[in-house]
């Protein structure tokens, strides 16, 4: 009994003394720096051979594989500057149990660190180190680090050169995402994260750490451990769940396999982190958050969930006033569309471990968007006078920087936001009002009205159509007033000289806007002679058209405003008649005939008869007799000679006193129509 009890303990003692074999080589993982505490050898006593042909004291292996060729070194530096540390390298690409003797060793008993050096070459050493080693991408080494001081202080170790060592944890495509230590940073850079418990020590479940750590890298395990040297080597991982106190560091081992490669170079390759346990509760922090107050209505919409009052996981219940979050009532409970003014509101903070923390809120509004309204003008459109087309994104409505505008037609859609105009560039309209939204950075906004006004044309009231004498010319004057001036024929004056008769434009400019106004120079209507009316030796002209008052005269100098003339001379007479326009007189050549009064138509051949066939070169002409009641009783025409004998119906008529008229038309361009009339005594001898 007491023999196989002295086995049991000489068995747990090798168990928990025991240190990595070469057949249980520790990985090492890319270039990392390492640290260990041997606490005595393996449970294989290897043949270290070369330099170290001696028994292992507190010894660990590693094993390494080349990455990047080129060259290695490393520094082994005890925690306790007098111990004495020694080392062995194999390789490259032997197995354990059939090592050859090192490649690289130094059995110094010099204190202090130990390790290789860029400045040895060669297999050349010196009292603590010895040369570099050309290393090829593949080789795959095992590294002996032996403590013969036999002492519990541990070593630290960094890598150097230009080659590079196999990871796991340098390929995005192996790790994509970030590994993430569980807890919040501790007091200082170096202190181990902290885990908030409310009660401690407590039970623990490390298991659902893993998730969280791992961070959706995939094909890698997560271990736990109380200690270091555990976590290097993979030994005693805790079990879940475990109590776990306020002062332990807690260690995590992460640790990468390849399920498609068992002989992947970096299969096992691992990294370590720490943490632990901190008791307390948690501590909320107060925060403010912003809102925009839009358009001035005095409250905005709140999402009380950005606040950053606690980074960890927890339940957050949100309340108007302190008093209901004691009291638990009057919970918000749109807490991410909470309408209200600045103020203050609160937070209950609870973590699944069921520790909780309140904090306030402070809610303010972002600065608010200052506007104006403003007033736009923009000319008439041509072919609709009483509307424009205006930029809508001229109007200064802000000074702020920066803005963005939104436009709309009627303000119930500028406060729902809906039906904006789509070209605000080009928008047409009468006299009226739009509005627009601006925005700022933080797209609050504020409404303003823009005042559209159409300016209308503006045309000279003194510019009229002027009518002329045809041999005229007259001047156009568009009056004072106008910015410019362009007319049609090239002059940018206010008037234009020696304008003949034709049709005229002006484009008169009032501020940013034109005006074209037609203008006609037209030539005055001349006057007609539409007739003449003759009795013996008075002429009475009769003038149509034109623009009366009419003048008259004989001669084209002197003239009068009677269109009667008496006391003419027989025969030809020229008669000038011009309107109010006093142009070019217009003529005519009057006949007056001879007077005959009486006829005796006895056969004696003197007086028997009236003859007018002297004017039978007049157009039309026509002689007729009428009785003292005007009745016709005889018409002399070409035919008749424009002779009458004194009787009608071939009957002689009674002696006595007869009225007779005779009428044409002048060889003038009019064919003036002229009527002489008169009376003559008839005397028949019964």
């Amino acid at each position: 009994m007491r023999k196989f009890l002295l086995l049991f303990i000489l068995f747990t003692y090798q168990i928990y003394f025991s240190q990595s074999d070469c057949i249980t080589a520790i990985p090492v993982c890319g270039n990392s720096d390492i640290s260990y505490t041997p606490s005595g050898h393996g449970n294989v006593q290897e043949d270290l051979m070369g330099c170290l042909a001696t028994d292992e004291h507190y010894s660990v292996w590693y094993s390494f594989t080349i990455a990047t060729s080129g060259t290695l070194t490393f520094l082994i530096t005890p925690n306790q500057y007098s111990d004495d540390y020694d080392f062995g390298v194999y390789g490259p690409n032997q197995t354990c149990g059939a090592l050859s003797p090192p490649i690289r060793c130094n059995y110094s008993p010099a204190d202090g660190p130990t390790g290789l050096s860029l400045t040895l070459t060669g297999t050349n050493t010196d009292e603590a180190m010895s040369a570099y080693m050309d290393v090829v991408a593949g080789e795959t080494y095992y590294l002996i680090v032996d403590n013969y001081s036999h002492t519990a202080h541990g070593f630290s170790m960094t890598w150097g050169g230009t080659a590079t060592l196999t990871s796991a944890f340098n390929d995005p495509a192996v790790t994509p995402n970030p590994f993430i230590t569980p807890g919040v940073p501790g007091p200082t850079p170096d202190s181990p994260n902290e885990i908030l418990k409310c009660a401690l020590p407590t039970s623990f479940d490390f298991n659902s750490l893993t998730t969280g750590i791992l961070n959706g890298n995939a094909n890698f395990t997560v271990t736990y451990h109380d200690n270091v040297n555990d976590a290097i080597t993979g030994s005693n991982p805790l079990p879940s769940p475990t109590m776990v106190d306020a002062t332990t560091i807690y260690y995590y081992r992460l640790k990468y396999t390849d399920p498609n490669n068992p002989n992947n170079p970096i299969n096992g390759c691992f990294q370590t982190g720490k943490f632990k346990f901190r008791q307390g509760n948690i501590v909320a922090s107060d925060d403010t958050i912003y809102a925009c107050n839009n358009n001035g209505a005095g409250t905005g919409t709140f999402n009380l969930t950005l606040a950053n009052t606690y980074s960890g996981t927890a339940t957050k219940k949100y309340y108007p006033t302190l008093n209901d979050l004691n009291a638990g009532t009057n919970q918000i409970m749109n807490p991410a569309a909470y309408v209200s003014g600045e103020k203050t509101v609160y937070v209950k903070v609870t973590t699944p471990e069921n520790c909780s923390d309140d904090s306030a809120i402070t809610l303010k509004f972002f600065p608010v968007v200052v506007v104006n309204d403003a007033e736009i003008e923009s000319c008439y459109i041509d072919t609709n006078i009483t509307t424009a087309k205006f930029d809508l994104t001229t109007a200064n409505v802000s000074s702020q920087t920066p803005i963005t505008k939104k436009f709309y037609a009627t303000m119930a859609d500028a406060v729902s936001g809906t039906n904006p105009i789509a070209n605000p560039t080009a928008y047409v309209s009468a006299n009226g009002n739009v509005y627009v939204r601006v925005f700022s950075a933080n797209m609050c906004y504020a409404i303003a009205k823009i005042t559209l006004k159409v300016l209308p044309p503006v045309k000279s009231a003194v510019l009229k159509d002027v009518t002329i004498c045809p041999e005229d010319t007259t001047t156009l004057d568009a009056g004072p007033g106008f910015d410019g001036y362009e007319w049609s024929t090239g002059a940018t004056t206010q008037s234009i000289q020696n304008v003949a008769i034709g049709s005229y434009w002006v484009k008169l400019k009032t501020g940013i806007c034109y005006t074209v106004q037609q203008v006609s120079v037209k030539a005055s209507q001349q006057p007609v002679i539409s007739s003449v009316d003759i009795t013996n030796n008075t002429i009475t002209v009769n003038v149509s058209g034109g623009t009366p008052p009419y003048k008259y005269s004989l001669d084209g100098t002197n003239w009068q405003d009677s269109n009667v003339f008496t006391g003419l001379p027989r025969g030809e007479n020229k008669i000038y008649v011009v309107d109010s326009f006093d142009c070019t007189p217009i003529d005519i050549q009057v006949t007056v005939p001879n007077l005959i009064n009486a006829i005796t138509p006895n056969g004696d051949n003197v007086n028997d008869y009236v003859d007018y066939s002297e004017l039978g070169y007049k157009k039309n002409l026509v002689f007729i007799v009428y009785d003292r009641y005007g009745n016709k009783l005889y018409e002399a025409d070409k035919l008749r000679g424009y002779k009458w004998d004194g009787t009608t119906g071939g009957k002689k008529v009674i002696t006595g006193t007869y009225w007779y008229t005779i009428s044409w038309n002048e060889n003038d361009k009019n064919n003036t129509q002229t009527n002489y009339s008169g009376w003559i005594l008839v005397k028949n001898r019964e």
